[in-house]
């Protein structure tokens, strides 16, 4: 059984939409916005507009190609850029201030961030509890940042030890840091470092218990108490307890298709329920307490993106190949509609291949259609196209803040 939580984090909020105040005052105005920040594929360009004002935008330089990542209650969007050892951080411009009944709006233009961060291939990107955690995949380390701090504008980084580079994650959770453990020996052909599991330390990065196991481990998420990470043998979660976290492998039943793993997750913030992918043509929506911990959705072709409705928790979308978009129903672990969005984008080639990336913006999806230079805005009720928006270049990575709140 899917638990409904009680809160919801505050970057579910924000793209959520959040509470709107009600008996408001004659100078007090309710205000929806959404805003797109949309990276370029061949240049390091981020150009970011409102959804209700396209055509005033701003562009913002990166030294490289960018993955992007709405943090710090969506007031800040982190730009990753692996292959230019780079971090680069733009205000959004939008900031909002919980009052238990309503929320205030704060609305201005977005602006870089004069500080950035530089290490050896940063690519992982976690926020939880407050915190925004970096993982340098050839550096050893991650470096943790103070999510309020980063809202003003204050790029102040703690370094956090690991014992050798790999490609992996750090992650706050309770008093203690989850980090992922990779092998002292290379595997013959492999130039990566074999992932053995997960292992909590002290802020200072001493070990504070024991190794869990997860061979592989790769890709996680949060949802309710739980964190669950991917691994070979089935889905790793965690969870806080009176003596540090407390850990339970969900081995991958027999049913499913074997041969194939989760390697990305998808934590939803009303349901304590996961979403994640299982081979490249399916879908796992996965429960961390009850049973059955897994169901399976076969897709009619390939997997492109996914992403959660944050405002409709048990709802989900995923992009196929052929340019279909489909609804996904994760109560009833079924695809529930489907639309032809974009022209078909082939999954074979290379994984950093120009193809649509997909974010959600209140009661729309925006789509990045790179091969057509467009954003097309997709409507969540029928998955109609609401209309197209021109972006010069490959519109390619995509992220969104925003949502609704009060102006004074």
């Amino acid at each position: 059984m899917l638990r409904h939580l009680a809160g919801a984090s505050a970057l579910a909020l924000v793209l959520a939409g959040g509470a709107v105040a009600q008996d408001h005052d004659h100078d007090h105005e309710d205000v929806t916005l959404y805003r797109v920040f949309v990276g370029d594929h061949e240049k390091g360009q981020v150009t970011a507009f409102d959804l209700s004002e396209p055509d005033h935008r701003w562009t913002f330089p990166t030294t490289g190609q960018v993955k992007l990542f709405p943090v710090a209650g969506g007031a800040v969007v982190a730009a990753v850029q692996s292959d230019a050892d780079t971090v680069q951080f733009i205000r959004s411009g939008i900031a909002f201030h919980d009052h238990g009944d309503h929320r205030d709006i704060e609305v201005g233009d977005p602006a870089a961030i004069d500080a950035s961060l530089t290490g050896p291939r940063p690519f992982h990107l976690v926020e939880h509890d407050g915190k925004v955690v970096l993982n340098y995949d050839q550096g050893g380390y991650a470096e943790i940042l103070d999510g309020h701090a980063l809202a003003e504008g204050k790029v102040e980084p703690v370094r956090f030890p690991q014992a050798r580079a790999h490609h992996g994650f750090v992650a706050p959770l309770g008093d203690s840091w989850l980090s992922t453990i990779a092998s002292d020996e290379k595997v013959e052909g492999d130039a990566s470092v074999p992932r053995l599991g997960l292992q909590a330390f002290d802020a200072e990065g001493k070990p504070a218990g024991d190794l869990a196991s997860c061979t592989a481990i790769h890709g996680e998420a949060f949802s309710g108490a739980y964190l669950a990470a991917g691994c070979k043998e089935g889905v790793l979660t965690v969870k806080a307890g009176a003596n540090g976290p407390e850990y339970k492998l969900l081995p991958y039943p027999a049913e499913l298709p074997q041969g194939v793993t989760t390697g990305t997750l998808l934590g939803s913030t009303g349901i304590q329920v996961f979403l994640g992918n299982y081979g490249p043509d399916g879908l796992v929506v996965i429960d961390p307490v009850d049973e059955p911990h897994y169901r399976y959705i076969k897709l009619p072709f390939r997997r492109v993106d996914f992403a959660l409705d944050p405002a409709k928790p048990s709802t989900g979308y995923v992009l196929t190949e052929d340019g279909s978009l489909h609804r996904i129903d994760l109560l009833n672990a079924e695809i529930a509609d489907s639309a032809k969005v974009t022209e078909p984008y082939s999954m074979d080639g290379h994984w950093n291949d120009p193809r649509p990336r997909i974010a959600m913006a209140g009661d729309e999806i925006v789509v990045t259609d790179p091969n057509a230079g467009l954003v097309r805005r997709i409507a969540t009720e029928d998955l109609s196209e609401r209309g197209t928006l021109p972006v010069e270049g490959k519109p390619y990575n995509i992220a969104v803040t925003g949502g609704s709140g009060v102006t004074h």
